[in-house]
């Protein structure tokens, strides 16, 4: 199936709506001291990943929209799991949103983004956001929705903390 910026902008902004029961939603927000440019390059660095990051210890995508990202995510300490999402949208030093497209019967639907605006004293407002939804996403909750809040947890506040290393003078 072929993918039009129309069905692109629909997925993205449609979490929350019909089927979704009881979605999973995960939030947490930094201000970060940082310039954007710094904490976009922490993000957007996919091969760093592995030298900072907890939750997702491997990422590969051109962040282009419409394109997969392969992840491997420690939702469970003892393991990585393979994840393929698809990146909704990029609009570079502002917003990286991606995830799970669902399928035809509705079960389960994911979107991630981090969210970025300039703090008025030159650092980062940092917004990282969750949403798990369709009639399957309770049970995923049940089951996961702790883990998955201490490795969001996690990997945000270590883009908080590799951003303000890399804007540490040296």
């Amino acid at each position: 199936m072929r993918l039009t910026m129309a069905k692109l902008r629909a997925n993205a902004q449609g979490y929350g709506r019909g089927v979704n029961t009881m979605p999973v939603t995960i939030e947490f927000r930094h201000t970060i001291q940082a310039p954007v440019t710094t904490v976009w390059e922490v993000l957007s660095d996919q091969q760093a990943y592995p030298e900072w990051n907890p939750f997702v210890v491997h990422s590969e995508s051109s962040l282009v929209v419409g394109e997969p990202i392969v992840m491997r995510v420690k939702v469970l300490p003892f393991f990585a799991q393979p994840q393929t999402e698809f990146i909704w949208e990029h609009e570079p030093q502002q917003l990286l949103s991606y995830g799970i497209k669902g399928d035809a019967l509705g079960a389960l639907k994911s979107y991630r983004s981090h969210r970025l605006a300039p703090s008025a004293d030159g650092g980062t407002e940092y917004h990282s956001f969750f949403q798990l939804s369709g009639w399957f996403a309770p049970v995923v909750g049940l089951l996961l929705a702790r883990q998955l809040r201490r490795g969001f947890r996690e990997m945000s506040q270590a883009i908080a903390d590799r951003a303000e290393q890399l804007a540490r003078p040296a």
